[in-house]
């Protein structure tokens, strides 16, 4: 069976001695829970897996619970395992786990502890605010190209349409029967079971909106104000800049800031949407596939969305900040930076539009390194393959 990354990262923090409660995040259906069982069975040690999904209103009695069947598995001082997920539906369990973990740490119990869920914001808010210096960050993002490959056989143009959801590939021949479980399980699954438990949403309604807005615009500008313009239901420019900030955390639809020397007016500027996953702009296309290859001009942005959706893949797991620029008529798809490096990267993906771009920039930033996606020297497949190196 394919193990990715993830699964061999936490089969490694597995086979050291018990120091760190490891967390694993990342959006819905990217394999978490997947990667947790292969890890923890390669690893060969006793094991308990519970999970708070399913469960109306999980008890703190619940986790507690769960954690003394565990420590049952650790008799004769034998190291074991406990996987917790969707811990973040137990109101108040990082105060508990807190408690339970220092107990054992205290008690020298060698019990393992795999904390996992879909929403990112809650899970990391809980352990930043009761779990300092106890847990590490396994971070699940969408499957890459090569990936999806390596499992299940995906050609470029596969990726382009199907892009990085695992338990979504074997429907792939269905095109109706793809879509719907795009928008029921991952989509809607996401907006109405992940965000809208992150915090109060108001407007949920607006919120769809303008995820629906966000794919069909994926991989360019808009600013608030004209998004404000083609949603029906208004709202102002800080609450959908909320919204969106939302839907990141998610893993479903970021804006991407444009790059400012000193970053001193990227926050105030008019942000690129990008959807996480090409996926996700095909799921809510409203015409066929064909029309989406076939005509350039959407082809262009379907690719510079597999692009960019790449990028910030690589970017959670590498450290580096993703952004874009523009200066009058001229634009570069994406400038990543690392401390004091960048790279400029246009993406030549078959639409026509204004060239200059990425001389103008360099021009401006001499030390910048110049990367052309889609050229003879480097093709759109070997870039989302993974087979060309950035920083």
């Amino acid at each position: 069976m394919f193990m990715r990354e993830t699964a061999h990262a936490l089969l490694g923090r597995l086979e050291e001695d018990r120091a760190f409660i490891q967390v694993i995040t990342g959006p819905r259906q990217t394999g978490k829970t997947t990667a947790t069982r292969q890890a923890v069975k390669a690893r060969g040690l006793p094991s308990r897996y519970a999970t708070a999904d399913g469960l109306t209103v999980p008890p703190l009695t619940w986790l507690e619970s769960e954690w003394s069947q565990a420590r049952l598995l650790t008799r004769n001082n034998t190291p074991a395992v406990l996987v917790l997920d969707e811990v973040q539906k137990v109101y108040g369990w990082a105060d508990v786990v807190k408690r339970l973990w220092d107990e054992d740490s205290w008690n020298s119990v060698p019990l393992h502890v795999i904390i996992s869920g879909s929403s990112t914001l809650l899970l990391r808010k809980g352990c930043a605010e009761s779990l300092a210096g106890r847990y590490e960050v396994i971070r699940s993002t969408h499957w890459s190209l090569s990936e999806m490959s390596e499992a299940f056989g995906y050609g470029l143009e596969d990726y382009l349409l199907f892009g990085g959801y695992p338990g979504a590939s074997r429907l792939r021949a269905d095109e109706e029967r793809w879509q719907e479980y795009m928008r029921d399980s991952i989509i809607e699954a996401t907006l109405s079971r992940d965000v809208l438990q992150m915090e109060e949403v108001r407007r949920p309604a607006l919120m769809r909106s303008l995820f629906l807005l966000g794919t069909q615009y994926s991989a360019q500008e808009l600013s608030y104000r004209k998004m404000l313009s083609q949603l029906d239901d208004k709202g102002n420019v800080s609450t959908l800049a909320h919204y969106l900030e939302l839907l990141t955390t998610a893993g479903l639809l970021c804006g991407l800031q444009k790059y400012e020397a000193g970053d001193n007016a990227s926050r105030a500027s008019s942000p690129r949407l990008l959807a996480f996953d090409p996926s996700l702009m095909v799921a809510t296309w409203q015409g066929s596939h064909e029309s989406l290859l076939g005509i350039p001009e959407n082809r262009g942005h379907l690719v510079e969305s597999a692009v960019g959706a790449f990028l910030l893949a690589r970017s959670a797991r590498e450290g580096f900040r993703v952004r874009w620029w523009r200066e009058g008529n001229l634009e570069v798809d994406f400038v990543l930076s690392k401390g004091e490096q960048l790279i400029a990267i246009e993406v030549k993906s078959g639409r026509v539009r204004q060239t200059g771009g990425l001389e103008a920039f360099l021009i401006r930033h001499p030390g910048c390194q110049p990367l052309v996606v889609g050229d003879v020297n480097t093709s759109v497949e070997d870039f989302l393959r993974g087979r060309v190196p950035l920083f």
